[in-house]
């Protein structure tokens, strides 16, 4: 597979982003989403924060209401209710990994989002395992590493990410003498910017190593198709509400030996296969229920399963190119508005998916967000989006690349997905040339 990882079918690896699309490429009949893949909001209201949340899809209410006269407990009784609720959270499991492309040996634990999954994976590593992870990471794939682990600078560009994780395992394998386990945890799409990294490269670069990587996709699953076997990466996180799914619901997918043999990251019921009368008279669940103690969240589950199940059987490389063409549309129209500047980590024309931040010079980022909202009824993100490193290193690099010095402190951020028109765009835009 392309080490872009999101290209879709209908475009080649490593093409830049297609020209600013007439009207007409932009809303064809051909792509306008079906009806499980329509989403909820509010007439009059803008929704141009996807990447922070992503609106509900109709498949994943569906889903829930179709569930809820038969919703009982999961694992824990024998009525016909409860049944029907285990075999719905189980299917569910089965649906996300198959939308995931797990490989057959592999775990699907169900989390409450990414960051729990990573929090996860994190306890779960055997003793003296170093990680490498980059400063461009967002908070989830940055915080919950154990002391000592390797963190590089933001590269400028996709072949530095793989030069650079070559020579720190490289280093790090003469300094444990070649034994110790190492995992590289590295970002599917940058939150900030949108930028696709070249995954499959990392991930062939860390298996020449003998090293694991993990994959934080919640940016990367919605906007593309993600197949854990294909890139042949260890682990992937996901999260429910970046991926038209309600709150509260995630994924770590990902080999089973590291997650069987860790301490269960939470001690309860489900998590046991019998507790003896002692303190510590305990025997662990091997499976995705070592990682699962407590009522789960079967609605969670059965929600983001439905989602998965909808964009499985949808055409992927029309909605993507769809999304193509509202992201240039968008950053042209950006680049036009001579106060507007961009932030980017890679080159101007390297692969994304559907998010843009941004600062108007000379404008505090938070009140023109306010203003959206209030007077535009736009929804946008402001601040540094938990991912401060990386967010300061490229504000400084954008007051350096286009010699502004009133650039403000944090900057804004427009993200799109199923659901987004020319219309929001455009709306954006005309905003935009009026405030500034």
């Amino acid at each position: 597979m392309s080490s872009t990882v999101v290209s879709a079918p209908a475009r080649p690896t490593g093409v830049a982003a297609p020209a600013t699309p007439t009207p007409a490429t932009l809303t064809p009949a051909t792509l306008a989403p079906a009806a499980p893949l329509a989403v909820l909001g509010v007439p009059g209201q803008v929704n141009l924060d996807y990447a922070a949340t992503a609106p509900c899809a109709r498949a994943a209410a569906d889903a829930v209401a179709e569930l809820l006269p038969w919703y009982g407990s999961v694992h824990r009784g024998a009525g016909a209710l409860s049944r029907r609720s285990t075999l719905a959270y189980e299917r569910a499991r089965q649906q996300v990994g198959d939308f995931l492309g797990v490989r057959a040996n592999d775990h699907v634990v169900f989390t409450r989002n990414t960051t729990d999954a990573l929090n996860l994976l994190a306890r779960a590593l055997p003793p003296g395992t170093r990680v490498v992870t980059f400063a461009a990471e967002h908070h989830a794939n940055l915080l919950p590493w154990p002391a000592g682990t390797v963190r590089l600078p933001v590269p400028g560009s996709a072949g530095d990410a793989v030069r650079a994780v070559d020579a720190a395992l490289r280093e790090l394998r003469r300094g444990s003498g070649g034994g110790a386990p190492i995992l590289v945890a590295v970002t599917g799409a940058s939150n900030v910017t949108g930028e696709c990294w070249p995954v499959a490269d990392l991930a062939r670069v860390a298996h020449r190593h003998g090293a694991r990587i993990a994959l934080d996709a919640a940016q990367l699953a919605p906007h593309a198709e993600l197949d854990i076997a294909a890139l042949t990466v260890d682990y992937v996180a996901v999260s429910g509400h970046k991926l038209y799914a309600p709150f509260g619901i995630g994924v770590l997918a990902g080999r089973a030996d590291w997650l069987d043999a860790a301490p269960p990251y939470l001690a309860g019921g489900g998590a046991t296969l019998g507790v003896g009368a002692a303190t510590h008279d305990v025997r662990w669940a091997e499976g995705p229920a070592r990682h699962e103690a407590g009522t789960p969240n079967l609605l969670g589950a059965v929600a983001l399963a439905g989602v998965c199940t909808a964009l499985a059987e949808a055409d992927r490389a029309a909605l993507y190119a769809h999304e193509q063409a509202l992201l240039a549309r968008l950053r042209s129209g950006l680049a036009a508005l001579p106060e507007v500047v961009e932030l980017r980590t890679f080159d101007a024309a390297a692969p994304r998916v559907g998010i843009v931040s941004f600062v108007v010079a000379g404008r505090d980022s938070a009140a023109v967000a306010a203003d959206l909202a209030q007077r535009w009824q736009l929804g946008l993100r402001d601040g540094l989006f938990c991912a401060h490193p990386l967010a300061r290193r490229l504000l400084a690099e954008a007051a350096t690349r286009s010699g502004r010095r009133d650039l403000p402190p944090t900057a804004l951020r427009a993200s799109i997905g199923l659901g987004s028109t020319a219309g929001h765009v455009d709306r954006l835009l005309t905003a935009l040339a009026a405030i500034r």
